[in-house]
């Protein structure tokens, strides 16, 4: 099952409503306060994201499973990590493009 969810843009410019990520220093908004679906990012300096993950949009996508698709993706760009106690998030490289795949382990923040 591939279900759209969001886009994520970067930005460097402060956005109403952010909410930190800890483990990966930045700053998120929810997708579902935007029309578009848009999630923006800004990332601190000290950020240990990944550049091709922060210089370039991404597509997400909800899935059943994360650990199947990756037989499929040309890298692993962050691999599997849990955010909050509420999501699977993986980030890939697939068709020269950014996805993140999100399996969700209960209703949290970005639901719905």
């Amino acid at each position: 099952m591939f279900v759209f969810d969001h886009v994520g843009i970067t930005t460097t410019d402060k956005q109403p409503q952010e909410d930190w990520v800890e483990q990966s220093k930045i700053w998120v908004t929810n997708p579902r306060n935007h029309p578009e679906h848009i999630e923006f990012l800004r990332y601190r300096d000290d950020s240990t994201v990944p550049a091709m993950v922060r210089d370039n949009p991404h597509v997400a996508f909800r899935v059943d499973a994360i650990e199947p698709l990756l037989a499929s993706v040309d890298e692993i760009l962050i691999p599997p990590f849990i955010v909050g106690d509420f999501l699977e998030v993986v980030f890939v490289l697939k068709h020269g493009t950014v996805f993140e795949y999100m399996r969700y382990l209960k209703d949290g923040w970005f639901d719905n």
